[in-house]
Protein backbone atom coordinates (compact mmCIF):
# COMPACT_ATOMS: atom_id res chain seq x y z
CA UNK A 1 0.00 0.00 0.00
CA UNK A 2 1.33 3.49 -0.99
CA UNK A 3 1.67 5.99 1.64
CA UNK A 4 -0.48 8.95 0.76
CA UNK A 5 -0.81 12.83 1.80
CA UNK A 6 -3.26 13.92 4.67
CA UNK A 7 -4.47 16.50 2.00
CA UNK A 8 -5.33 14.11 -0.95
CA UNK A 9 -8.74 12.82 -1.13
CA UNK A 10 -7.25 9.25 0.02
CA UNK A 11 -6.36 10.57 2.89
CA UNK A 12 -9.29 12.27 3.94
CA UNK A 13 -11.18 9.55 2.92
CA UNK A 14 -9.04 7.40 5.55
CA UNK A 15 -9.71 9.78 8.62
CA UNK A 16 -12.97 10.24 8.23
CA UNK A 17 -13.42 6.36 7.84
CA UNK A 18 -11.38 5.14 10.83
CA UNK A 19 -12.62 8.27 12.81
CA UNK A 20 -15.94 7.26 12.46
CA UNK A 21 -15.75 3.40 12.59
CA UNK A 22 -13.12 4.03 16.40
CA UNK A 23 -15.42 7.03 17.24
CA UNK A 24 -18.47 5.27 17.52
CA UNK A 25 -17.03 2.35 19.75
CA UNK A 26 -15.17 5.51 21.91
CA UNK A 27 -18.83 7.49 22.45
CA UNK A 28 -20.24 3.64 23.34
CA UNK A 29 -17.65 3.74 25.78
CA UNK A 30 -18.73 6.91 27.88
CA UNK A 31 -22.57 7.19 26.45
CA UNK A 32 -23.44 4.28 29.27
CA UNK A 33 -21.82 6.05 31.77
CA UNK A 34 -24.61 8.97 32.36
CA UNK A 35 -27.55 6.21 31.27
CA UNK A 36 -26.20 4.26 34.51
CA UNK A 37 -28.81 5.64 37.12
CA UNK A 38 -32.05 5.02 34.29
CA UNK A 39 -30.59 1.61 33.38
CA UNK A 40 -30.20 0.47 37.02
CA UNK A 41 -33.96 1.62 37.83
CA UNK A 42 -35.02 -0.20 35.17
CA UNK A 43 -33.48 -3.75 35.07
CA UNK A 44 -32.34 -3.26 39.13
CA UNK A 45 -29.36 -4.11 41.64
CA UNK A 46 -27.14 -2.49 42.59
CA UNK A 47 -23.57 -1.01 42.15
CA UNK A 48 -22.22 -4.09 41.03
CA UNK A 49 -24.98 -4.64 38.05
CA UNK A 50 -23.57 -1.11 36.82
CA UNK A 51 -20.10 -2.39 37.03
CA UNK A 52 -20.93 -4.97 35.13
CA UNK A 53 -22.48 -3.03 32.27
CA UNK A 54 -19.67 -1.45 31.70
CA UNK A 55 -16.84 -4.02 32.68
CA UNK A 56 -18.81 -7.02 30.54
CA UNK A 57 -18.06 -4.30 27.27
CA UNK A 58 -13.86 -3.26 28.67
CA UNK A 59 -13.52 -7.19 29.24
CA UNK A 60 -13.78 -8.78 25.52
CA UNK A 61 -12.66 -5.51 23.94
CA UNK A 62 -9.39 -5.47 26.43
CA UNK A 63 -8.88 -9.19 26.22
CA UNK A 64 -9.42 -9.57 22.35
CA UNK A 65 -7.48 -5.81 21.30
CA UNK A 66 -4.29 -7.85 20.96
CA UNK A 67 -6.16 -10.36 18.39
CA UNK A 68 -7.87 -7.72 16.27
CA UNK A 69 -5.09 -5.97 15.43
CA UNK A 70 -3.04 -9.67 14.46
CA UNK A 71 -5.86 -10.28 12.88
CA UNK A 72 -5.67 -7.31 10.69
CA UNK A 73 -2.21 -7.08 10.52
CA UNK A 74 -2.54 -11.38 8.54
CA UNK A 75 -5.61 -10.77 6.53
CA UNK A 76 -6.14 -7.13 6.25
CA UNK A 77 -7.27 -4.20 7.96
CA UNK A 78 -9.77 -3.14 6.18
CA UNK A 79 -11.23 -6.18 6.33
CA UNK A 80 -11.18 -6.68 9.61
CA UNK A 81 -12.07 -2.96 10.46
CA UNK A 82 -15.39 -3.80 8.31
CA UNK A 83 -16.06 -7.29 10.19
CA UNK A 84 -15.93 -5.23 13.33
CA UNK A 85 -17.89 -2.42 12.57
CA UNK A 86 -21.19 -5.20 11.54
CA UNK A 87 -20.72 -7.00 14.84
CA UNK A 88 -20.52 -4.15 16.78
CA UNK A 89 -24.07 -2.63 15.47
CA UNK A 90 -25.55 -6.27 15.71
CA UNK A 91 -24.66 -6.33 18.84
CA UNK A 92 -25.78 -2.22 20.02
CA UNK A 93 -29.12 -3.54 18.71
CA UNK A 94 -28.79 -6.03 20.87
CA UNK A 95 -28.22 -3.83 23.80
CA UNK A 96 -30.81 -1.74 22.83
CA UNK A 97 -33.47 -4.46 22.97
CA UNK A 98 -32.24 -6.18 25.83
CA UNK A 99 -35.33 -7.29 28.16
CA UNK A 100 -33.03 -7.95 31.71
CA UNK A 101 -29.54 -6.82 32.48
CA UNK A 102 -28.60 -10.27 32.28
CA UNK A 103 -29.39 -9.73 28.17
CA UNK A 104 -28.34 -6.86 28.38
CA UNK A 105 -24.39 -7.87 29.71
CA UNK A 106 -24.44 -10.84 27.43
CA UNK A 107 -25.16 -7.90 24.41
CA UNK A 108 -22.23 -5.42 25.87
CA UNK A 109 -19.53 -8.83 26.43
CA UNK A 110 -20.39 -9.10 21.95
CA UNK A 111 -20.08 -5.62 21.43
CA UNK A 112 -16.66 -5.32 22.72
CA UNK A 113 -16.17 -8.54 20.36
CA UNK A 114 -16.61 -5.75 17.22
CA UNK A 115 -15.18 -2.97 19.17
CA UNK A 116 -12.15 -5.48 19.65
CA UNK A 117 -11.82 -5.48 15.79
CA UNK A 118 -12.68 -1.94 15.38
CA UNK A 119 -10.07 -0.09 17.48
CA UNK A 120 -6.88 -1.28 16.87
CA UNK A 121 -7.80 -1.33 12.90
CA UNK A 122 -8.38 2.41 12.46
CA UNK A 123 -4.80 3.53 14.21
CA UNK A 124 -3.20 0.87 11.95
CA UNK A 125 -4.92 1.75 8.90
CA UNK A 126 -3.87 5.64 9.92
CA UNK A 127 0.05 4.28 10.08
CA UNK A 128 -0.05 2.38 7.13
CA UNK A 129 -1.84 4.78 4.50
CA UNK A 130 -0.77 8.06 5.84
CA UNK A 131 2.74 9.19 4.90
CA UNK A 132 5.27 9.83 7.43
CA UNK A 133 5.25 13.53 7.51
CA UNK A 134 1.76 13.44 7.86
CA UNK A 135 1.42 11.16 10.60
CA UNK A 136 1.33 13.14 13.91
CA UNK A 137 -1.25 15.55 12.47
CA UNK A 138 -3.56 13.08 11.42
CA UNK A 139 -3.02 10.69 14.60
CA UNK A 140 -3.69 13.83 16.65
CA UNK A 141 -6.70 14.50 14.47
CA UNK A 142 -8.22 11.12 15.14
CA UNK A 143 -7.07 11.73 19.14
CA UNK A 144 -9.10 14.74 18.91
CA UNK A 145 -12.10 13.87 17.23
CA UNK A 146 -12.85 10.38 18.62
CA UNK A 147 -11.91 12.21 21.73
CA UNK A 148 -14.77 14.29 21.54
CA UNK A 149 -16.98 11.36 20.60
CA UNK A 150 -15.89 10.16 24.03
CA UNK A 151 -16.30 13.29 25.42
CA UNK A 152 -19.27 14.32 24.06
CA UNK A 153 -21.09 10.61 24.84
CA UNK A 154 -22.35 12.19 28.23
CA UNK A 155 -24.04 14.88 26.65
CA UNK A 156 -25.86 12.69 23.75
CA UNK A 157 -26.48 10.05 26.39
CA UNK A 158 -28.25 12.30 28.76
CA UNK A 159 -30.46 13.93 26.36
CA UNK A 160 -31.50 10.71 24.96
CA UNK A 161 -31.90 9.28 28.48
CA UNK A 162 -34.13 12.38 29.51
CA UNK A 163 -36.13 12.48 25.93
CA UNK A 164 -36.86 9.29 24.97
CA UNK A 165 -35.26 6.29 26.60
CA UNK A 166 -31.64 4.24 27.86
CA UNK A 167 -31.93 2.03 24.91
CA UNK A 168 -31.00 4.62 22.40
CA UNK A 169 -27.73 5.40 23.57
CA UNK A 170 -27.25 2.02 21.41
CA UNK A 171 -29.61 2.48 19.17
CA UNK A 172 -27.54 5.59 17.87
CA UNK A 173 -24.30 3.51 16.97
CA UNK A 174 -26.56 2.09 14.05
CA UNK A 175 -26.45 5.11 11.66
CA UNK A 176 -22.75 6.49 12.86
CA UNK A 177 -21.48 2.36 11.84
CA UNK A 178 -23.11 2.69 8.35
CA UNK A 179 -21.25 5.85 7.81
CA UNK A 180 -18.05 4.47 8.67
CA UNK A 181 -18.94 1.56 5.95
CA UNK A 182 -19.51 3.63 3.15
CA UNK A 183 -16.46 5.64 4.00
CA UNK A 184 -14.64 2.73 4.53
CA UNK A 185 -14.91 1.79 0.35
CA UNK A 186 -12.43 4.26 -0.65
CA UNK A 187 -9.72 3.12 1.80
CA UNK A 188 -7.32 0.61 0.19
CA UNK A 189 -6.95 -2.18 1.59
CA UNK A 190 -3.56 -3.25 3.83
CA UNK A 191 -1.70 -5.75 5.54
CA UNK A 192 1.76 -7.01 7.09
CA UNK A 193 3.36 -9.29 4.40
CA UNK A 194 5.68 -11.05 7.15
CA UNK A 195 2.63 -11.87 9.24
CA UNK A 196 2.15 -15.31 10.44
CA UNK A 197 -0.15 -17.72 12.09
CA UNK A 198 -2.51 -16.28 14.53
CA UNK A 199 -1.96 -16.99 18.35
CA UNK A 200 -5.05 -18.26 19.19
CA UNK A 201 -3.55 -19.89 22.45
CA UNK A 202 -2.24 -16.52 23.61
CA UNK A 203 -6.08 -14.76 23.03
CA UNK A 204 -7.72 -17.91 25.12
CA UNK A 205 -4.96 -16.99 27.95
CA UNK A 206 -5.55 -13.41 28.28
CA UNK A 207 -9.66 -13.26 27.76
CA UNK A 208 -9.47 -16.23 30.45
CA UNK A 209 -7.55 -14.28 32.81
CA UNK A 210 -8.84 -11.48 32.75
CA UNK A 211 -12.35 -12.73 33.12
CA UNK A 212 -11.70 -14.87 36.07
CA UNK A 213 -9.97 -11.99 37.88
CA UNK A 214 -12.48 -9.64 37.11
CA UNK A 215 -15.35 -11.52 37.90
CA UNK A 216 -13.56 -11.83 41.42
CA UNK A 217 -13.14 -8.07 41.54
CA UNK A 218 -16.55 -7.12 40.95
CA UNK A 219 -18.60 -9.96 43.10
CA UNK A 220 -16.48 -10.70 45.94
CA UNK A 221 -16.89 -7.26 47.63
CA UNK A 222 -20.58 -7.64 47.66
CA UNK A 223 -21.08 -11.45 47.06
CA UNK A 224 -18.47 -12.52 49.52
CA UNK A 225 -15.57 -14.93 48.55
CA UNK A 226 -17.85 -18.35 47.52
CA UNK A 227 -16.33 -21.11 46.26
CA UNK A 228 -17.64 -19.48 42.53
CA UNK A 229 -15.54 -16.35 43.09
CA UNK A 230 -12.39 -17.82 44.60
CA UNK A 231 -12.41 -20.70 41.71
CA UNK A 232 -12.50 -17.46 39.53
CA UNK A 233 -9.54 -15.65 41.11
CA UNK A 234 -7.33 -18.25 40.73
CA UNK A 235 -8.10 -19.51 37.26
CA UNK A 236 -8.03 -16.27 36.27
CA UNK A 237 -4.60 -15.57 38.41
CA UNK A 238 -3.15 -18.74 36.71
CA UNK A 239 -3.96 -18.02 32.77
CA UNK A 240 -2.59 -14.50 33.47
CA UNK A 241 0.56 -16.12 34.47
CA UNK A 242 0.55 -18.35 31.89
CA UNK A 243 -0.16 -15.38 29.39
CA UNK A 244 3.90 -14.71 29.11
CA UNK A 245 4.75 -17.91 28.88
CA UNK A 246 2.80 -19.16 26.42
CA UNK A 247 3.79 -15.80 24.33
CA UNK A 248 7.53 -17.06 24.67
CA UNK A 249 7.40 -20.38 23.21
CA UNK A 250 4.52 -19.61 20.28
CA UNK A 251 6.31 -19.16 17.03
CA UNK A 252 4.11 -16.52 15.94
CA UNK A 253 3.15 -14.61 19.59
CA UNK A 254 -0.19 -12.14 20.29
CA UNK A 255 2.18 -10.37 21.96
CA UNK A 256 6.02 -10.03 20.65
CA UNK A 257 7.81 -9.67 23.84
CA UNK A 258 10.70 -7.89 22.30
CA UNK A 259 8.54 -4.95 21.80
CA UNK A 260 8.71 -4.06 25.39
CA UNK A 261 12.78 -3.91 24.63
CA UNK A 262 11.91 -0.29 24.11
CA UNK A 263 12.00 2.23 26.70
CA UNK A 264 9.45 4.03 24.64
CA UNK A 265 7.61 1.68 24.19
CA UNK A 266 7.12 0.32 27.80
CA UNK A 267 6.84 3.70 29.46
CA UNK A 268 3.85 5.14 26.82
CA UNK A 269 2.15 1.88 27.82
CA UNK A 270 2.71 2.18 31.44
CA UNK A 271 1.19 5.79 31.38
CA UNK A 272 -1.60 4.70 29.11
CA UNK A 273 -2.00 2.34 31.65
CA UNK A 274 -2.38 4.58 34.60
CA UNK A 275 -3.65 7.70 33.25
CA UNK A 276 -6.71 5.41 31.41
CA UNK A 277 -7.55 3.95 35.12
CA UNK A 278 -7.80 7.21 36.91
CA UNK A 279 -9.77 8.57 33.72
CA UNK A 280 -12.28 5.66 33.70
CA UNK A 281 -12.58 5.28 37.05
CA UNK A 282 -13.17 8.39 37.71
CA UNK A 283 -15.72 9.36 35.04
CA UNK A 284 -17.45 6.09 35.97
CA UNK A 285 -18.33 7.69 39.73
CA UNK A 286 -18.40 11.44 38.33
CA UNK A 287 -21.62 10.35 36.25
CA UNK A 288 -23.07 8.79 39.34
CA UNK A 289 -22.08 11.43 41.63
CA UNK A 290 -23.88 14.53 39.52
CA UNK A 291 -27.39 12.08 39.30
CA UNK A 292 -27.73 9.97 42.64
CA UNK A 293 -25.62 12.71 45.04
CA UNK A 294 -26.37 15.96 44.03
CA UNK A 295 -29.71 15.01 41.94
CA UNK A 296 -28.67 16.18 38.47
CA UNK A 297 -31.05 14.61 35.32
CA UNK A 298 -29.24 12.90 33.06
CA UNK A 299 -29.20 15.33 30.61
CA UNK A 300 -27.85 18.08 33.47
CA UNK A 301 -25.17 15.46 33.93
CA UNK A 302 -23.64 15.53 30.33
CA UNK A 303 -23.77 19.00 29.93
CA UNK A 304 -21.96 19.32 33.09
CA UNK A 305 -18.80 17.48 31.33
CA UNK A 306 -19.31 19.12 28.05
CA UNK A 307 -16.50 21.49 28.54
CA UNK A 308 -14.10 18.21 28.68
CA UNK A 309 -15.64 18.17 24.62
CA UNK A 310 -14.87 21.92 23.93
CA UNK A 311 -11.32 22.02 25.10
CA UNK A 312 -9.95 18.45 23.02
CA UNK A 313 -12.17 19.72 20.01
CA UNK A 314 -9.74 23.01 20.38
CA UNK A 315 -6.63 21.81 21.30
CA UNK A 316 -6.29 18.23 20.33
CA UNK A 317 -4.94 18.40 17.17
CA UNK A 318 -2.80 21.72 17.43
CA UNK A 319 -0.87 19.32 20.07
CA UNK A 320 -0.48 16.52 17.89
CA UNK A 321 0.97 18.40 15.14
CA UNK A 322 3.04 20.32 18.04
CA UNK A 323 4.43 16.88 19.40
CA UNK A 324 5.60 16.13 15.77
CA UNK A 325 8.08 18.55 15.95
CA UNK A 326 8.92 18.82 19.61
CA UNK A 327 8.62 15.01 20.86
CA UNK A 328 6.08 14.05 23.27
CA UNK A 329 8.07 13.88 26.46
CA UNK A 330 7.06 17.20 27.78
CA UNK A 331 3.39 17.34 26.49
CA UNK A 332 3.26 13.64 28.14
CA UNK A 333 4.20 14.76 31.43
CA UNK A 334 2.43 17.92 31.52
CA UNK A 335 -0.69 16.36 30.46
CA UNK A 336 -1.01 14.05 33.40
CA UNK A 337 -0.18 16.42 35.72
CA UNK A 338 -3.27 18.57 34.60
CA UNK A 339 -5.37 15.74 34.93
CA UNK A 340 -4.33 15.45 38.14
CA UNK A 341 -5.19 19.23 39.46
CA UNK A 342 -8.46 18.52 37.63
CA UNK A 343 -9.26 15.46 39.69
CA UNK A 344 -8.41 17.37 43.14
CA UNK A 345 -10.88 19.93 42.03
CA UNK A 346 -13.34 17.36 41.27
CA UNK A 347 -13.67 16.88 44.67
CA UNK A 348 -15.17 19.65 45.17
CA UNK A 349 -18.69 18.59 43.45
CA UNK A 350 -20.87 17.78 46.84
CA UNK A 351 -24.03 18.07 47.44
CA UNK A 352 -24.97 21.56 47.70
CA UNK A 353 -22.13 23.03 45.81
CA UNK A 354 -22.73 25.39 42.46
CA UNK A 355 -21.65 24.12 39.16
CA UNK A 356 -19.81 27.30 38.94
CA UNK A 357 -18.18 26.51 41.66
CA UNK A 358 -17.75 22.63 42.25
CA UNK A 359 -17.85 20.78 39.06
CA UNK A 360 -16.56 23.14 36.27
CA UNK A 361 -13.19 24.08 37.82
CA UNK A 362 -12.58 20.44 37.81
CA UNK A 363 -14.21 19.44 34.50
CA UNK A 364 -12.30 22.52 33.19
CA UNK A 365 -8.69 21.79 33.89
CA UNK A 366 -9.22 17.88 33.60
CA UNK A 367 -9.80 18.29 29.86
CA UNK A 368 -7.38 20.79 29.42
CA UNK A 369 -4.83 17.89 30.60
CA UNK A 370 -6.63 15.25 28.89
CA UNK A 371 -5.89 17.26 25.01
CA UNK A 372 -2.70 17.73 26.01
CA UNK A 373 -1.79 13.72 26.65
CA UNK A 374 -3.90 11.77 24.12
CA UNK A 375 -2.13 12.58 20.60
CA UNK A 376 1.29 12.40 21.76
CA UNK A 377 0.90 9.52 24.01
CA UNK A 378 -0.37 7.68 20.99
CA UNK A 379 2.46 8.78 18.79
CA UNK A 380 4.92 8.09 20.89
CA UNK A 381 3.68 4.15 21.16
CA UNK A 382 3.10 4.04 17.39
CA UNK A 383 6.90 5.90 17.08
CA UNK A 384 8.22 3.25 18.98
CA UNK A 385 8.26 0.20 16.21
CA UNK A 386 7.81 -0.09 12.57
CA UNK A 387 4.89 0.72 10.26
CA UNK A 388 4.74 -3.26 9.42
CA UNK A 389 3.74 -3.64 13.18
CA UNK A 390 1.41 -0.97 13.85
CA UNK A 391 -1.69 -3.19 13.97
CA UNK A 392 0.31 -4.78 17.41
CA UNK A 393 1.67 -1.87 18.71
CA UNK A 394 -2.07 -0.21 18.41
CA UNK A 395 -3.46 -2.97 19.85
CA UNK A 396 -1.37 -3.63 22.90
CA UNK A 397 -1.73 0.20 24.06
CA UNK A 398 -5.39 0.38 23.32
CA UNK A 399 -5.35 -2.77 25.22
CA UNK A 400 -3.63 -1.57 27.84
CA UNK A 401 -6.15 1.34 28.19
CA UNK A 402 -9.18 -0.69 27.90
CA UNK A 403 -7.19 -3.05 30.71
CA UNK A 404 -7.08 0.07 33.06
CA UNK A 405 -10.80 1.18 32.43
CA UNK A 406 -11.82 -2.35 33.07
CA UNK A 407 -9.50 -2.89 36.32
CA UNK A 408 -10.67 1.13 37.34
CA UNK A 409 -14.14 0.58 37.59
CA UNK A 410 -13.55 -2.77 38.98
CA UNK A 411 -11.37 -2.30 41.93
CA UNK A 412 -11.60 1.74 42.67
CA UNK A 413 -14.94 1.83 43.83
CA UNK A 414 -13.60 -0.94 46.30
CA UNK A 415 -10.93 1.30 47.43
CA UNK A 416 -12.69 4.19 47.66
CA UNK A 417 -15.24 2.72 49.82
CA UNK A 418 -18.61 2.51 47.67
CA UNK A 419 -18.81 -0.91 46.87
CA UNK A 420 -22.00 -1.84 49.19
CA UNK A 421 -23.37 1.56 47.54
CA UNK A 422 -27.10 1.01 46.23
CA UNK A 423 -28.54 1.47 42.65
CA UNK A 424 -29.93 5.18 43.30
CA UNK A 425 -28.48 5.95 46.34
CA UNK A 426 -25.53 8.76 47.49
CA UNK A 427 -21.90 8.08 47.14
CA UNK A 428 -20.87 9.61 50.42
CA UNK A 429 -17.55 10.49 50.80
CA UNK A 430 -16.00 7.38 49.03
CA UNK A 431 -16.10 10.08 45.74
CA UNK A 432 -14.01 12.79 47.18
CA UNK A 433 -11.50 9.56 48.19
CA UNK A 434 -11.87 8.30 45.00
CA UNK A 435 -10.90 11.76 42.91
CA UNK A 436 -8.28 11.75 44.70
CA UNK A 437 -6.76 8.18 44.21
CA UNK A 438 -7.24 8.97 40.54
CA UNK A 439 -5.34 12.58 41.05
CA UNK A 440 -2.50 10.48 42.29
CA UNK A 441 -2.55 7.60 39.14
CA UNK A 442 -2.35 10.78 36.89
CA UNK A 443 0.44 12.25 38.55
CA UNK A 444 2.43 8.67 38.47
CA UNK A 445 1.72 8.97 34.64
CA UNK A 446 3.48 12.45 34.58
CA UNK A 447 6.48 10.77 36.14
CA UNK A 448 6.96 7.51 33.93
CA UNK A 449 6.26 10.27 31.24
CA UNK A 450 9.35 11.81 32.15
CA UNK A 451 11.59 8.80 33.13
CA UNK A 452 10.89 7.00 29.45
CA UNK A 453 9.87 8.90 26.98
CA UNK A 454 12.66 10.09 24.08
CA UNK A 455 14.06 13.21 25.22
CA UNK A 456 15.23 14.19 21.49
CA UNK A 457 12.35 16.62 19.39
CA UNK A 458 12.11 14.57 16.64
CA UNK A 459 10.13 11.72 16.85
CA UNK A 460 11.82 8.47 15.20
CA UNK A 461 10.90 5.09 14.89
CA UNK A 462 13.48 2.59 16.20
CA UNK A 463 13.92 -1.10 15.13
CA UNK A 464 13.35 -3.33 17.43
CA UNK A 465 15.03 -6.76 18.24
CA UNK A 466 12.88 -9.47 17.02
CA UNK A 467 10.58 -7.25 14.61
CA UNK A 468 11.43 -5.77 11.18
CA UNK A 469 14.41 -3.95 10.98
CA UNK A 470 14.18 -0.91 9.82
CA UNK A 471 14.00 2.89 10.69
CA UNK A 472 11.26 4.86 8.80
CA UNK A 473 13.48 7.72 9.00
CA UNK A 474 17.50 7.87 8.25
CA UNK A 475 18.47 8.13 12.25
CA UNK A 476 20.70 7.27 14.55
CA UNK A 477 19.31 4.95 16.96
CA UNK A 478 19.34 6.61 20.66
CA UNK A 479 20.63 3.87 23.15
CA UNK A 480 18.80 5.96 25.69
CA UNK A 481 16.07 4.20 24.82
Amino acid sequence: MTAVALRSDSGRWVLVATILGSGVAFLDGSVVNVALPAIGRDVGGDLSVLQWVLDAYLLTLSALLLLGGALGDRYGRRRVFAVGLVVFTLASLGCGLAPTGEALIVARLLQGVGGALLVPGSLALINSAIRHDDRGEAVGRWAGLTGVSSAIGPFVGGWLVDAVSWRWVFFINVPIAAAAVLALRHVQQSRNPRAGRVDMLGASAATVGLAGTVYALIEAPTAGWSALTVTSAVVGVAALVAFPLVERRVPEPLLPLSLFRSRQFTGANLTTFVVYAALSGALFLLSLQLQQSMGYSALEAGIATLPVTIVMLLLSGRVGALAQRTGPRVPMTVGPIGCAVGLVLLTWAQPGSTYAGGVLPGVLVFGLGLSVTVAPLTSAVLASVTADNGGVASGVNNAVSRLAGLLAVAVLPVVAGLEHTAAGQPLGPGFARAMLISAALCAAGALLSWLTIDRTKKVHTYPLPGLNHACQDPCTCDERR
